[in-house]
C-alpha cells in the first residue's frame, strides 16, 4: 500500500512538474514566414517611386503603412540611380553587397558622391536630400517606421508621376 501511494506521489509530482514546464516555457515562434535565407528572398519589382530596373523585397513590416516598423531590400544593377530626393521619416541602410554611392544636395553629381562598399551602415535624418547609384550589381537593405516615403526634389524626376 505504502509503495502504491510512493509512486501515485512520484506521478502526480511528475505530471504536475510537466504542466508547469508546458504552461511556464515561452512559446516558440514560427519562422516559416519571419525568417529568410538569402536564396529565399521574396524579390519582386520596386514600387514605381522607383524607375524600373530595380527588385524590391519586404522582409519586415508594411512600409505603405501609416505606421509600424519596415524592413526592405533593394537590388539595384550597376548604374542604376535614383535623383536627389528626401524620407519624412530616418531611413537606416545597410549596404548588403555591391557598393552604393551617396552623394547629399539638391542635384546628381556623381563627383560628390562617397562609396560604401557592403557591410557599410548608414542612417539619414528626416529631409537629408540625397542621391543614390549602385556601383556593380549592389543590395541594399533599408529599415525604419512607416511610411517608406520618397519625395523627389525635382517632381520630373518622380517615375511614378511620369507618362
Amino acid at each position: 500500500m505504502m509503495k502504491r501511494n510512493l509512486f501515485l506521489a512520484l506521478g502526480v509530482a511528475a505530471m504536475f512538474s510537466w504542466t508547469g514546464l508546458a504552461f511556464t516555457s515561452p512559446a516558440q515562434p514560427s519562422h516559416e514566414k519571419n525568417a529568410f535565407t538569402s536564396d529565399g528572398i521574396p524579390w519582386g519589382p520596386a514600387p514605381s517611386v522607383v524607375r524600373p530596373g530595380a527588385q524590391f523585397a519586404v522582409l519586415e513590416g508594411d512600409p505603405t503603412a501609416s505606421t509600424g516598423d519596415f524592413t526592405v531590400r533593394l537590388k539595384m544593377p550597376d548604374g542604376f540611380h535614383i535623383a536627389p530626393h528626401w524620407h519624412p521619416n530616418r531611413e537606416n541602410v545597410t549596404v548588403i553587397s555591391g557598393t552604393l554611392k551617396v552623394g547629399m544636395g539638391d542635384q546628381f553629381d556623381s563627383n560628390k558622391m562617397n562609396a560604401f562598399s557592403a557591410g557599410s551602415f548608414a542612417f539619414l535624418d528626416p529631409d537629408m536630400h540625397h542621391y543614390v547609384m549602385a556601383s556593380g550589381e549592389t543590395v541594399v537593405q533599408v529599415h525604419g517606421q512607416s511610411p517608406m516615403q520618397f519625395n523627389y526634389v525635382h517632381p520630373e524626376d518622380d517615375p511614378s508621376k511620369t507618362k
